[in-house]
């Protein structure tokens, strides 16, 4: 048993961080994670692996397609799909370990094992119990299914399993189009896996904005990708050795049936609370599995806090870090904020697909005056130098040119955003983004030419 200023449950994005910073401000502090390595879904089994994967698949279209027109002759490589999973994994391991470091930096306790708080101001880990002044919640999400679909990580798998299937499947069903089920999607589809996503809404990518949405469906499309929309899954046969995928389309009811050596299920994930003895300890729950907290991420009994995946929000790894950081703050008596409206998202395929901010068919809904300054890739000679010209930057403002919101689909769009990021957080107006000088040449050029169209016009348009 041993005293502690912070336990946090979780050692994840939001949970290691957390930790990290509460230990920097002067609190001791430990962080129960019961994997064998830190990082959480994230660094082990998602946002980690898979960019190493989608990062050596991007280079095998790059030499398949694209390097004979550079000069570059000679043989396309073959995939050793055992050494790719090698690599992928020092990919995690090398940032695992990373973190181990920084616990033993910060002087942070890692309590291994799995976490229970059976009192306010205890948490059980095994057969120890340790007292916490302060208790964080940081226990992540898992994949959520749907009926009629049992998930063996064999043959019908959850995105853990895709990442570490044990031969490249010739044909594979993709339930789901959102951000998982499309860059797994197209990792697959670059390695000759045939590639048909089923999607139960009429267009991919819930909540993006729309004009992006059939923009990305569209290169997707001619990336090899096929598309079912409005189809509604009703089961899957793995009775037969392959998988049956047997859906309904919502239009007219009519049913049909795909057959695939793999199927993935890409619908979402819910918070992960099992285990943490919540309900007998009288932590209020939404009605969707999510812990309720209040302003200061406290939960309905006091000294319990809880952010990232298992409370409302945007499940992504970056918000759950801000509010491991704002909470850290809290609890050593400071001030946390995490502004909620300025949170990115990407999609790691190639082109990228990133947002902040309101979307158009949001600000039409809402009633609100908006003006949209677009901006194509193929305006940029960077990107035309990389065969990366689909695609452009939309960015919005309102009637004093503020910004509200920008939606970016093409070469290195992950790290673009950013910039329209800390435009937002300080108030600044397209006419600010497109008086500040951009390197020539680069993929940033692109954002600046939007904020200009947003005024009297782009140059290179």
């Amino acid at each position: 048993m041993a005293e502690f200023d912070v336990i946090v449950i979780g050692g994840g994005p939001g949970g290691y961080v957390c930790a990290i910073r509460c230990a920097q401000l002067g609190l001791k502090t430990a962080c129960v994670e019961g994997r064998e390595s830190l990082g959480g879904t994230c660094l082990n089994v998602g946002c980690i692996p898979s960019k190493a994967l989608l990062h050596a698949t991007h280079e095998l279209h790059e030499a398949e397609h694209n390097f004979a027109k550079m000069g570059l002759k000679g043989k396309s490589p073959s995939v050793d799909w055992k050494q790719m999973q090698a690599y992928k994994q020092e990919v995690i391991d090398g940032n695992t370990k990373g973190i181990e470091f920084l616990f033993k930096k910060n002087k942070v306790t890692w309590l291994k094992g799995w976490g229970s708080i059976p009192a306010a101001g205890q948490v059980k880990v095994g057969d120890d119990v340790h007292t916490a002044k302060n208790i964080i919640i940081a226990s992540g999400s898992e994949p959520s299914s749907l009926p009629g679909i049992e998930i063996d990580e064999k043959t019908v798998v959850t995105s853990t399993g895709a990442l570490s299937l044990g031969k490249i499947p010739k044909t594979m069903v993709v339930i789901g189009a959102g951000v998982i089920g499309l860059e797994m999607g197209s990792v697959y589809a670059r390695l000759g896996t045939e590639v048909t996503v089923v999607e139960y809404l009429d267009a991919i990518t819930p909540g993006m904005d729309s004009e992006v949405a059939k923009n990305f469906q569209k290169i997707l499309t001619k990336q090899g990708l096929k598309f079912v929309l409005g189809a509604a899954v009703q089961g899957v046969d793995t009775s037969g050795g392959k998988a049956k995928v047997n859906y309904k389309l919502n239009k007219d009811d009519s049913e049909a049936t795909i057959e695939a050596e793999t199927v993935l299920v890409a619908t979402g994930r819910k918070p992960f609370t099992d285990g943490l003895g919540l309900e007998a300890l009288g932590v209020e729950l939404m009605p969707r599995g999510q812990i309720k907290t209040d302003g200061h991420w406290q939960t309905s009994v006091k000294g319990v806090y809880a952010i990232g995946d298992a409370i409302q929000g945007p499940m992504l790894a970056h918000k759950a870090e801000d509010e491991g950081m704002a909470v850290a703050e809290v609890v050593a008596g400071k001030h946390g904020h995490v502004n909620y409206d300025v949170i990115p998202g990407v999609i790691y395929t190639t082109p990228e697909v990133s947002s902040v901010g309101k979307t158009e068919d949001a600000l039409k809904q809402e009633g609100v005056k908006y003006k949209v300054g677009k901006f194509s890739f193929m305006g940029n000679g960077r990107a035309k130098a990389v065969f990366q010209s689909d695609g452009f930057v939309k960015l919005i403002v309102d009637e004093n040119d503020r910004i509200l919101g920008c939606h970016i689909i093409g070469p290195g769009a992950g790290d673009l955003i950013h910039e329209v990021c800390v435009a937002m957080e300080f108030g600044a107006s397209a006419e600010d983004l497109a008086l500040t000088c951009h390197a020539h040449p680069t993929f940033s050029e692109a954002v600046r030419e939007a904020a200009l169209a947003c005024g009297d016009g782009a140059i290179h348009a």
